[in-house]
């Protein structure tokens, strides 16, 4: 367990980030609305999404789509877990990509469970081009999916 401990510790601080951002937002600023921090790319836009990534199936309404994303959700977790614990402390990197994609998959799955939707709110956009509302979470789980393609393929045999 203690070999584990600073990868608890980073999973813990990113699902709080995840989550104090998510309040903050759901506080400060109304549903549906925006916040221009940097005119013409960048807002803070309170929306709720109870779809999958970038919005897939968001609206649906079906108690089938949430019960098999959280299923999906629950699946990849505990496979990220197992990977995890299988791989060894001296690869780092591999560690810390497991160690992102898991805080952001606990992050949006603990809003699905308690809100029965996630709050997005980061905004990129650039003239019309807006690229879709994200949030924390999503950014862990895009870094390090990211990061996973990285070591896979540069990875020596």
């Amino acid at each position: 367990m203690k070999r584990h401990a600073p990868h608890l510790v980073l999973i813990a601080a990113l699902i709080a980030a995840d989550q104090i951002t998510k309040a903050v937002v759901a506080k400060s600023v109304p549903f549906y609305g925006s916040v221009s921090v940097i005119p013409g790319f960048f807002s803070i836009s309170h929306i709720h999404n109870t779809g999958a990534i970038f919005g897939m199936f968001n609206g649906s309404g079906s108690k089938l789509i949430a019960i098999l994303l959280a299923a999906a959700t629950l699946t990849a977790m505990g496979l990220v877990i197992v990977y995890f614990l299988k791989t060894p402390a001296s690869q780092k990197a591999m560690r810390f990509a497991l160690s992102l994609i898991l805080a952001g998959a606990l992050g949006n799955f603990i809003d699905r469970l308690f809100r029965g939707y996630v709050i997005d709110f980061l905004e990129v956009h650039v003239k019309k081009f807006y690229w879709p509302t994200f949030n924390i979470a999503d950014s862990c789980i895009s870094i390090g999916a990211v990061l996973l393609v990285f070591i896979f393929f540069t990875r020596r045999s």
